[in-house]
């Protein structure tokens, strides 16, 4: 039977719909690392202190990821959706007039976490609209919402210069997360064929699954490491060649562009030549990059180096969301919100090595050097589960055909 092409299948204002959403809230979510700099002005911060604000809203967006994953599952991607960009604005309204020390900024850091939790409604409302020979593309599409991060690393600093404030940056971010709140309510629909909604039960059933715990580390690594250095570069371009915030955020924006448009082309090629064999090119890419970046390079080589590994961490992103849905194709809201949330995780704890260990040791060689070796761990891992994956997917491939056959 002829496979209907991508663009004949789907639905096109849902996956645009979902894009968005997601791009926006991508953006609110990481508003924070591109002024860290500014904000330190206001309050004074050694290393640590710095690495904990940037990862905050990465920790709140992991955790808050289960409870929308539940919530996908129960009431549906686009009711989730509109929750979570309503309640998005709450952050943003209390940074913007009421926060008053680096306590409040850490709640309000932590709160933002709302918007990266867009992550496990928005890709389930897309995804659950297409075939499997298309979910690599389809994830990716409404993935490079991860784009949202550009908007953040260029504009976050400018404005905030321009108005002399650094809330007034917040108070101005109401205004793209409401436009999407109702293009996202006009324009997306739930699919038809959506699974029906799970218990919290569920969760520790497909806990129980080894598959599940594997792409959760996987994606730790390629999700983490997109959003953890998403986060901290600014910092990193500040601090270890003394560019100015505007300088350093604009470094941060042109290797996030490389992590936020390949993952699209991650799922794509996955489709392709296959998942497996794509996510361990970018391993293997990734891995050398970041070693390379330990040695503290000119700024125009680590600038090179980043943009590389970014740009195989976010195709990889994509690599891992076109293997998900072929294992836990029923269950995709719940294991989108497992999986986001341990990526998310993973991005927490990015910041945090970087920072600690440049406290200690005055260097930033350390951390990325650890990086790099996580990543090898990753490969290493990957190499010895495919052979069971392919084993076993191609066996329940055989029993799926043999059973539409009868």
């Amino acid at each position: 039977m002829d496979k209907t092409s991508f663009w004949k299948s789907g639905h096109k204002p849902t996956l645009f719909s979902a894009f968005l959403y997601f791009d926006m809230s991508f953006m609110i979510w990481v508003l924070i690392g591109p002024l860290i700099v500014i904000i330190m002005k206001d309050y004074p911060m050694d290393p640590v202190q710095k690495a904990n604000l940037v990862a905050l809203p990465i920790l709140g967006g992991s955790m808050l990821r289960l409870a929308l994953g539940f919530l996908t599952d129960y009431i549906g991607p686009k009711r989730t959706g509109q929750l979570g960009m309503l309640l998005t604005t709450i952050p943003l309204v209390w940074g913007w007039k009421f926060v008053d020390s680096l306590g409040q900024m850490y709640l309000v850091a932590l709160l933002l976490g709302i918007a990266g939790a867009s992550f496990a409604a928005a890709l389930p409302l897309a995804s659950q609209w297409y075939p499997k020979e298309h979910q690599g593309l389809a994830m990716g599409i409404a993935g490079a919402g991860n784009s949202g991060t550009v908007f953040s690393t260029l504009f976050a600093n400018r404005i905030a210069q321009h108005f002399g404030s650094w809330e007034t940056v917040f108070g101005l971010a109401l205004i793209p997360i409401l436009i999407s709140f109702i293009v996202f309510t006009i324009f997306a629909k739930d699919s038809p064929t959506r699974p029906a909604p799970k218990k919290l039960s569920h969760y520790a059933t497909i806990l129980r699954h080894k598959d599940a715990w594997l792409f959760c580390l996987l994606y730790m690594v390629t999700f983490g490491g997109f959003v953890g250095l998403s986060n901290y570069l600014t910092i990193f371009f500040n601090t270890q060649y003394g560019l100015s915030a505007v300088r350093a955020a604009d470094f941060t924006t042109i290797c996030v562009i490389a992590g936020s448009f390949f993952r699209p082309i991650g799922g794509v090629l996955s489709d392709r030549i296959g998942g497996i064999r794509v996510l361990t090119i970018l391993y293997a890419g990734a891995a050398v990059m970041l070693g390379s970046v330990s040695l503290l390079p000119s700024l125009t080589l680590v600038i090179v180096l980043l943009f590389v590994g970014m740009m195989c961490l976010g195709a990889g992103n994509g690599s891992v969301f076109q293997l998900v849905p072929q294992r836990f194709g029923n269950e995709i809201g719940i294991v989108t919100g497992i999986v986001g949330a341990a990526g998310g995780l993973g991005g927490y704890a990015l910041p945090l090595i970087l920072g600690s260990l440049y406290k200690s040791t005055g260097s930033y060689a350390p951390g990325f050097l650890i990086l790099s070796g996580i990543v090898i761990g990753s490969l290493v891992l990957l190499t010895i589960v495919q052979i069971s994956w392919k084993k076993t997917w191609s066996e329940q491939g055989r029993t799926a055909k043999a059973e539409s056959i009868s």
